[in-house]
């Protein structure tokens, strides 16, 4: 039997109570066949009870969604923002394209270029790339950098006593130490003359683009020593790979 309840006095039920407003059970259990109106007062909903599709809502304002629960292939709409790698962001190849004697301990202050010559080349270099001045390197951006030097030579008067390569760093823009060396005590011979190439490398923490940069020396003793442009075999290069954050 159909129950129609209205006026303002109530109804007493079998085992229940439904007060004058006819919102609220006083006493016993109710059940309904459906309920209509609005859920918005509804609380404590078991999760086996919801079913059903989910409406096209908004989840802007889900926050602490644990990691384990976002599963699914993302194929568009994110960008890094403080824990999604992105892999390397930044690479970048420099070299010497002049060649210079020495017979001392210098920093290489000059003729630096970017590897893009050549109409055919296939160098080039990702993100912002580096900044140099008087053979200052300056970082586009903070994180862990990869840093190669190669650099090739051939004496010039006679067999030197020690040929060094330096990678020479910075974290307040002043005092420069050294990062990492190669020194070739024992190059490749020919008589009179000798030549060879030097590579080092190390692994930096950039924690400031203003404080924290490289620059590079070379030394030779004993006899004056050339060290080798680009041109002729491309016989130095100077990498840079941003390979993580700081």
């Amino acid at each position: 039997m159909a129950l129609t309840l209205s006026g303002t006095n109530g109804v007493v039920g079998a085992g229940f109570t439904v007060d004058a407003s006819g919102v609220s059970v006083t006493a016993g259990v109710g059940t309904f066949s459906s309920l209509q109106g609005s859920g918005a007062n509804l609380t404590a909903l078991p999760a086996a009870n919801l079913t059903g599709a989910l409406p096209a809502i908004s989840a802007a304002s889900c926050t602490s969604i644990p990691a384990a629960n976002i599963v699914g292939l993302a194929t568009a709409g994110f960008e890094r923002s403080g824990g999604f790698p992105q892999g390397i962001t930044e690479a970048d190849i420099w070299r010497i394209d002049t060649e210079f004697d020495q017979q001392s301990q210098a920093d290489i202050t000059s003729n630096w270029a970017r590897a893009t010559w050549g109409s055919g080349s296939l160098h080039g270099y990702k993100g912002t790339g580096m900044t140099e001045s008087s053979g200052i390197f300056t970082f586009p951006s903070t994180g862990y950098w990869y840093i190669d030097a190669r650099l090739g030579y051939h004496s010039r008067t006679g067999v030197s006593s020690g040929i060094g390569l330096e990678i020479l760093g910075t974290s307040n823009n002043s005092s420069y130490f050294n990062l990492a060396s190669a020194w070739d005590t024992a190059p490749m011979s020919s008589g009179y003359y000798e030549w060879g190439h030097m590579n080092c490398s190390t692994i930096i923490d950039v924690t400031s683009t203003t404080n924290c940069k490289v620059k590079f020396r070379t030394e030779a003793a004993n006899n004056p020593v050339k060290f080798y442009s680009t041109a002729g075999g491309h016989n130095n290069n100077f990498i840079f790979l941003r390979i993580g954050d700081t």
